[in-house]
């Protein structure tokens, strides 16, 4: 019996190896989950921007089409004079010098106090240290329209009334900065600290040249979330200012609703500028944001 030549061998052993592996490929290369998924996203992102695509349209429209009903998803004519009246119908130039200037101190002091506070939490050992971390956490479970009557109290006692210390100060010191900002410490490795103690470093020296800078990202998340909590805080300023002089953004919209009309497309103009800050400060800050919101929330020792 011949035996059978060996390049034929090779070729069928070839052909049973590519319908093995023809087998093993899947039938499908969009997955039913992965369209799923996406479809899902794309419907939910949809309708998380649509009041911004709302407010953007109604800020080009004239104000009497504002009332049309049923309502024109397009305007017509697109007015972008609302754009430009804005800052003359009021003083938005300045409301946003204001907002600009208490955000900006107010996230600078509560960087400051929220790193010294949460460096005694996460490294000093003092007694009672624990129990006052979390007697000072759970203050954030009390609502801020609480304190309003107390903290009013005390700026009128101060007279700081229709300042700008009142509207910085009460806020300068956060327990939500110490938290996150103790969170990130405690993951920052003791030996760092210790090789520093020898050299004869201070703990100011410590937290200034080592911690902060290795804490980057959480000071990041930190510093945008308190620059847009102040610069969209309203219930505040609405108690604790009473003229234009220290008006902020949120107050200064509020005035294009008068007693009897509101002119609605411009303020929908102003509120689209208004978001444009938060909006640079995200994409400036993606990185750090990514990464703290990531690192924040791994427990140390």
């Amino acid at each position: 019996m011949k035996s059978e030549p060996l390049t034929n061998t090779r070729m069928r052993a070839g052909v049973r190896s590519v319908h093995a592996g023809a087998k093993s490929v899947p039938a499908s290369r969009f997955p039913i989950g992965s369209i799923i998924s996406h479809t899902l996203l794309i419907i939910v992102s949809l309708v998380v921007l649509f009041p911004f695509i709302w407010m953007l349209d109604t800020a080009l429209k004239p104000n009497g089409q504002v009332y049309q009903f049923p309502p024109t998803l397009l305007p017509q004519p697109v007015q972008f004079d609302n754009f430009v009246a804005v800052w003359t119908y009021l003083p938005f130039g300045h409301f946003i010098l204001n907002s600009l200037f208490v955000a900006i101190i107010a996230t600078t002091l509560v960087l400051i106090t929220s790193s010294l506070a949460a460096y005694a939490f996460a490294r000093l050992k003092f007694p009672g240290r624990d129990s006052i971390f979390f007697a000072y956490v759970g203050t954030l479970l009390v609502p801020q329209a609480v304190l309003v009557i107390p903290e009013f109290l005390i700026m009128r006692y101060l007279g700081w009334i229709n300042t700008y210390q009142a509207l910085i100060i009460p806020g300068a010191f956060t327990a939500f900065g110490t938290f996150l900002l103790r969170q990130f410490f405690k993951t920052i490795p003791l030996e760092l600290e210790e090789s520093a103690l020898i050299d004869g470093a201070t703990r100011l020296r410590i937290l200034w040249s080592i911690i902060l800078p290795l804490s980057r990202s959480a000071l990041g998340v930190l510093g945008l979330f308190t620059f847009i909590a102040f610069w969209n805080n309203f219930l505040w300023p609405l108690i604790i200012i009473n003229t234009e002089d220290v008006v902020t953004i949120p107050l200064g919209l509020q005035m294009f609703q008068g007693q009897h009309a509101t002119e609605w497309s411009y303020m929908m103009a102003g509120a689209t500028i208004s978001v444009l800050p938060g909006i640079i400060l995200v994409i400036l800050l993606q990185r750090y944001l990514v990464a703290g919101i990531t690192l924040t929330g791994i427990g140390g020792r």
